[in-house]
């Protein structure tokens, strides 16, 4: 009798079948992928909105900055003081300030309250003297008053003066409320033409 040989089988070309998923493997699958996907949308996407967001606030905050009239609560930057010639004394108070520009002219408006020494201080600076301010004479013009809500009338007493120099130098003129007298009022309005 010959022995039975064992049948064999040709090798299939075709790759093992993957292992069954299970449901819980399937949808835990999905969950992290849709939180890959949220991470990597969605928070750039986030960023871009506040980035907007901000620039767009910000922007708004310059428009209404410069398109308002009257004066803006702090200190001028110091470009704009060294431009206008305008050397605020130390420990100023009530500092407020206002730019216009035209192709002709440019203004800094400014106010400040200082003390007797501190007008001292910035007259010396601006090339001028406290003997040349005249009593009861207000220098800056009623239209430059307008522009930021200047009322030259009442207490006193006023004392004014202008430091005229050659373009491109800025002319200044000062204006001087000395109601208290231990702390006077100073209203600067510097014009610089190009």
């Amino acid at each position: 009798m010959t022995p039975s040989v064992p049948h064999q089988t040709k090798p299939s070309d075709a790759p093992p079948a993957p292992p069954v998923e299970g449901r819980r493997h399937m949808i835990r699958r999905r969950w992290i992928t849709a939180i890959v996907i949220v991470l990597l949308i969605g928070i750039p996407a986030g960023y871009l909105i506040i980035s907007a967001g901000q620039s767009r606030d910000s922007g708004r905050d310059k428009e209404a900055k410069w398109s308002a009239t009257g004066l803006t609560e702090g200190w001028p930057s110091r470009v704009q003081r060294r431009t206008y010639q305008v050397p605020i004394p130390a420990y100023s108070q009530r500092v407020a300030y206002y730019e216009t520009n035209n192709w002709r002219t440019s203004r800094l408006y400014v106010q400040f309250s200082t003390t007797e020494k501190g007008l001292d201080t910035f007259l010396g600076r601006i090339g001028a003297d406290a003997d040349e301010l005249k009593n009861d004479r207000i220098t800056i013009r009623p239209r430059d008053q307008k522009v930021v809500g200047w009322v030259f009338k009442g207490e006193g007493p006023w004392s004014g003066l202008t430091h005229a120099q050659k373009d491109p130098l800025p002319t200044q003129d000062v204006t001087v409320n000395r109601t208290d007298p231990e702390r006077p009022m100073v209203y600067v309005v510097s014009t610089a033409k190009p």
